[in-house]
């Protein structure tokens, strides 16, 4: 497996730690002192986005989608480093914020600002871990299933997100799934979506399905694997009622674990 973002942002708490060391060598030890901060917060997120220790609730998102208070401060450098950066790279890429996989059905990137919501006041999956839910779309449904950037959702969360937006388009709501910038977190869930509600025949299927709509999705070996694992337990013959999804039933090594 790729160590994906725990490695970027090890390299970035590195440099970070690089320019403490030079300041303070050149004798500006309080403006050094920024620096040694951001680069300790960095080595924490590298650590805990590590694939073995995936801990995304380091960063305290509520379910709401926002971040508590103690979080803004610790995590600061952080949380408005991806803003930021999120920001620049919108700025030079052509690509739409959200592309429609089929009626009603969107998947795409962190939606800023209403421009950037598909039409019609979806219900809306957010996969994202350091990305906040923004107020102006406080008054639509909204699920989080907090995931780091380069990680995939567990098979579990993946059952949850695909059940709770069945029950939204049964209410004849169209389904927003978004991350980051729509090509990892978010397509997972999607390609499980779209075998729930009919559309592909299994997950492979649906990821050619949403390439052909947005061709720069790049699902990597963990999402593979979630989505194996989410299809290797899907119980085909049993609906639930009124859901259109399929009961799941997982279990670990000892047998104890279930959707």
């Amino acid at each position: 497996m790729g160590v994906g973002i725990s490695v970027l942002i090890g390299l970035k708490a590195t440099v970070l730690f690089c320019m403490f060391a030079y300041l303070r060598a050149l004798g500006f030890i309080l403006s050094s002192i920024p620096f040694l901060y951001a680069s300790l917060v960095a080595l924490l997120v590298s650590v805990a986005s590590h694939s073995a220790i995936n801990l995304p609730m380091l960063l305290g998102k509520r379910s709401d989608g926002s971040f508590p208070i103690w979080s803004i401060i610790l995590f600061a450098p952080y949380l408005y480093f991806v803003r930021f950066f999120s920001f620049l790279r919108r700025m030079h890429s052509r690509e739409p914020p959200y592309s429609e996989i089929c009626e009603g059905v969107f998947v795409g990137g962190w939606p800023s600002s209403l421009d950037k919501l598909p039409p019609g006041e979806p219900a809306i999956i957010d996969c994202t871990s350091e990305l906040p839910r923004i107020k102006a779309l406080s008054q639509n449904a909204y699920l989080c299933v907090p995931t780091w950037d380069t990680r995939s959702p567990q098979p579990a969360e993946i059952e949850s997100a695909v059940r709770w937006a069945c029950r939204k388009r049964d209410l004849k709501k169209p389904i927003f799934i978004h991350c980051a910038y729509g090509h990892g977190r978010s397509v997972a869930v999607m390609c499980a979506f779209l075998v729930a509600i009919g559309v592909a025949e299994d997950w492979k299927n649906a990821e050619k399905i949403i390439r052909e709509r947005r061709p720069c999705i790049r699902m990597n070996a963990l999402h593979r694997k979630s989505l194996e694992e989410w299809s290797k337990h899907r119980i085909l013959p049993k609906r639930n009622a009124g859901s259109g999804v399929s009961s799941v039933i997982l279990s670990d090594a000892s047998g104890s674990s279930k959707f």
